[in-house]
């Protein structure tokens, strides 16, 4: 009988697949000239897509390993289950793996002759709707995948039958699965490789129902790709004649634990357990009626010498056990493992080579096979007795049994997994979470988001997420470098981890954005609403304590957009509704949370509006020009400023305050800014014909983006010499605040265009924080006194005091002084008074189109 559970071993080892055998040596068939383009859906673990974009999976790595033996070169097209089918029959794909045949298929379709596959479906539910007959689909919600041999099915008995059967047709087994858990669909059809892997991950479960098998092969267009086919029949043939052929060695793979179910089994490797049991009994028989022949005895003997020689060759631990628990039987592998010869084994029990843990959980397997006579397949984790080494193991353990049926032992295949499952970890680490701060990253946010949306929908309760975004970060990566950034980075992370449940959900967004997802909150928002806003003010206190970075203190605040589940109708909409409410934040101030308001979406909106008005505006040159005249005391006109305005048929007139930060912050500012200096050129240019403005300059108002755009200069320099506009004429503005980022290649693009004969004013100067230190370094011509302390000038003599410093400054650098804002003859005579010699302002002129400039004005007050 031992001979017999050995026997038992080996065919269980054979359709397992865990002998292996040499690769396939290469056909002879020649190689395609073409590349064979291979469609690709998502089924795992039949076929699925790689990391690298190439077909995996059962279907996937047998036909890798085909086109490697054939040097094919596969050209994979990632494509979902309906629509592979259609590139298929149009021939932009040339083999689709996974295709159930059926007669109506064979008519657009060419399969080769043997199976690849043998596989069944499944219906899965939530335990509420577990059906047990085909009639109880009856007013069910079915999600079915589009054009499947299922779809075919169902729409047939449905028609058959009478049944109100309502068909969700979805175009991937995931999407069917996520319509039964959100309860959109009651019952979700699948294939039971894929439908037993994935039911725990979305809480369902297997109806006892099941289709008929169905032969899974490759297909190509009818009629095409047939020397292809002829070849994969030829693999196919071979090797599954060989149980130890890569064929099954890629079935046992992707049968492992994380893959599929541990008790499904492809009815293909049940075929051939049954022929090998045929094959064996009829061995058996033949030797029981001729043992007492010498010669069969010899073979016998040799039979048995060859299969101790198989089993202890084979990468797996091999053993039996009696009824008391005790070794009877161990390969190479098992005595390795225990440092002893088998003799040394042979009797003990587990006790003696693992620890207690280990051998209770092994004795509780053992006993499941022993006394219910149950086939276990199970993941073991056994610890050494000393505690010093700890591996993971498949473990396949089914029971021996007499004639009459009694259990006399148990024969145990143990797979040593410990680094795939260690690979796995590393894999699932690098796929799930953020390599710098260990959290959490996008992806498996929203897999979580996702999660708790679904229970949100089932049982009543709230949810939120809270967007947090670093105030200033970028100036702390430009100052002290990305190293310091990363380690403060870190530092955050830890903080808001330590702040919250460890049912929450803490996840790095993206560079410096962090998300916090809140579930299972009181269903009532105002309840739920209170504990976000307390934990949010508890994050921003956290954040605001100092960090130690770089051998320094370094203090830096927090944004944070709140949204609750009831502001949204989906996940992509309520992230994007946290995403705006921390934007509200930053513009409030920044250092401050804000919940998300329905104002905000008809902000953007708005926004969004006047952002395509303005591209339209552009395209269409709706844009024009006004100048507001700048004249000298004696009343001659020096030359204006040039003012865009923006009337569009919809929106009516623009004020430049809406639409001129909307360009800067979408970098419209560039291709506007380059039509205003474009066409002031050009009036500069016009002007130069007439004798009574050819001495007119025309100040033109640079904007940040322009200032620090690398080809600005350039850009000037082409237009002064298209337009022919004396660049002496062409004074460009600026303001104090534009000089405080990167000053010193500000100065370097100011001394090249001053070397063209372009001019420079600082607008609005006493309301910025340049130095002066650097004002004197600046190729400066004109220093323009701010409108806020003109329009206070009579009644602050703080204003007087800080104009007379100004009209000083500007005497002693030899710059000229322009007063603007000027709106009264009062403030006119004042600032004559105090010196000033040029003038800008609504007393003077408004802005006007160019055909409206006088070319002289009567001077107030004389």
């Amino acid at each position: 009988m031992c001979r017999i559970a050995l026997l038992l071993a080996l065919l269980f080892l054979t359709a397992k697949g865990f002998i292996f055998a040499p690769t396939l040596a290469s056909e002879t068939t020649s190689p395609a000239s073409q590349p064979l383009v291979v469609g690709i859906y998502q089924n795992p673990p039949k076929i699925a897509v790689s990391a690298d974009g190439m077909p995996t999976g059962i279907f996937g790595d047998l036909l890798k390993h085909i086109a490697q033996q054939q040097n094919w070169q596969l050209k994979p097209v990632s494509c979902d289950w309906s629509y592979c089918l259609e590139l298929l029959k149009s021939g932009d794909i040339d083999i689709l793996p996974d295709v159930a045949f059926s007669p109506e298929r064979a008519l657009e379709m060419s399969f080769h002759q043997t199976p690849a596959l043998y596989s069944w479906s499944r219906f899965y539910s939530l335990p509420e709707h577990k059906i047990t007959q085909l009639s109880e689909l009856a007013g069910q919600r079915v999600a079915v995948l589009l054009n499947s041999s299922q779809d075919f099915f169902l729409q047939n008995y449905r028609q058959q039958q009478q049944l109100d059967i309502k068909l969700e047709r979805v175009k991937s087994l995931q999407a069917a699965f996520n319509l039964v858990a959100a309860g959109r669909a009651d019952i979700a059809v699948a294939n039971h490789l894929f439908g037993d892997h994935r039911a725990a991950q979305f809480q369902l479960q297997a109806s006892p129902l099941r289709f008929d098998p169905v032969e899974l092969f490759y297909a190509t267009a009818h009629g095409r790709n047939q020397q292809i086919l002829a070849t994969i029949d030829q693999y196919l043939q071979q090797w599954q004649a060989d149980p130890q052929s890569y064929y099954f060695q890629t079935v046992s793979r992707w049968s492992e634990p994380g893959f599929i179910d541990k008790t499904s089994v492809s009815l293909l490797l049940i075929w051939s357990v049954f022929s090998s049991v045929l094959l064996l009994l009829s061995a058996m028989a033949l030797l029981w009626y001729h043992r007492r022949s010498k010669r069969q005895l010899s073979q016998l003997q040799l039979s048995q010498d060859r299969l101790t020689t198989i089993l202890n060759s084979v990468d797996a631990h091999i053993y039996i056990k009696d009824t008391r628990l005790r070794y009877q039987y161990v390969n190479h592998k098992v005595a390795e493992l225990f440092g002893r010869a088998p003799e040394h084994i042979v009797g003990h029990t587990d006790s003696l080579f693992f620890d207690a843990k280990t051998v209770s959980q092994l004795q509780v397997n053992d006993q499941r096979v022993l006394i219910a006579g149950e086939r276990i397949v199970e993941e073991e984790i056994n610890t050494t007795a000393d505690g010093s080494q700890e591996h993971v193991y498949l473990s396949v353990k089914l029971p021996l049994r007499h004639a009459n049926g009694e259990i006399y032992a148990l024969c145990g295949i143990s797979t040593d997994v410990t680094e795939h499952k260690q690979n796995q970890a590393a894999i699932h680490q690098l796929a799930f979470y953020d390599s710098l701060t260990s959290l959490p990253n996008r992806r498996l946010l929203l897999e979580r988001l996702e999660q708790a949306w679904s229970l949100a929908g089932r049982i009543p309760c709230q949810g939120a997420v809270l967007f947090i975004d670093l105030d200033h970060f970028k100036d702390l990566n430009d100052t002290l470098g990305h190293a310091v950034g990363d380690e403060l980075l870190s530092q955050v992370a830890s903080r808001l981890g330590n702040q919250l449940r460890k049912s929450d959900t803490l996840a790095r967004f993206g560079g410096d954005e962090f998300v916090v997802l809140l579930a299972e909150l009181q269903p009532r928002p105002d309840l739920a609403g209170q504990r976000v806003e307390l934990l949010a003010m508890k994050l921003m206190d956290i954040l605001s304590q100092p960090f130690q970075l770089a051998e320094r203190t370094y203090t830096i605040s927090a944004s944070i957009g709140i949204a609750m589940f009831s502001d949204a109708d989906n996940i992509d909409e309520l992230l994007q509704r946290a995403d705006l409410a921390m934007y509200d934040a930053k513009n409030r101030g920044r250092n401050r949370y804000c919940f998300y308001d329905s104002k905000l979406q008809a902000k953007v909106l708005a926004r969004s509006a006047l952002h395509t008005g303005l591209r339209h505006a552009l395209s269409q040159q709706q844009f024009s020009l006004h100048f507001q005249p700048q004249y000298h005391r004696d009343g001659q006109v020096l030359g204006a400023e040039v003012l865009l305005r923006w009337f569009d048929a919809e929106l009516g007139p623009v004020s430049p305050a809406e639409f001129i930060p909307l360009a800067e912050d979408s970098g419209l500012i560039l291709p506007i800014g380059a039509w205003v200096l474009q066409q002031s050129c050009q009036q500069l240019a016009d002007w130069q014909h007439d004798t009574l403005k050819a001495d007119w300059h025309l100040a033109v108002n640079l904007s940040v983006r322009q200032l620090h755009d690398p080809k600005f200069v350039e850009l000037v320099r082409n237009t002064l010499q298209q337009t022919g506009a004396n660049p002496a004429n062409l004074v460009l503005e600026l303001t104090e605040t534009q000089l405080l980022e990167d000053i010193e290649a500000v100065i370097v693009k100011m001394q090249q265009l001053g070397e063209l004969g372009v001019r420079f004013s600082l607008d609005d100067f006493g309301t910025g924080y340049s130095s002066l230190s650097y004002l004197k370094r600046l190729p400066l011509n004109q220093l323009k006194i701010d409108g806020s302390f003109v329009r206070d000038l009579l009644d602050d003599p703080s204003d007087e005091a800080i104009i007379r410093t100004i009209l000083a400054l500007g005497n002693s650098l030899e710059l000229a002084v322009i007063a603007e804002g000027v709106e009264t003859v009062e403030q006119y005579l004042a600032l004559r008074n105090l010196g000033c010699q040029q003038f800008q302002g609504y007393l003077l002129g408004r802005p006007a189109p160019v055909a409206e400039l006088s070319t002289r004005h009567q001077t107030p007050g004389l």
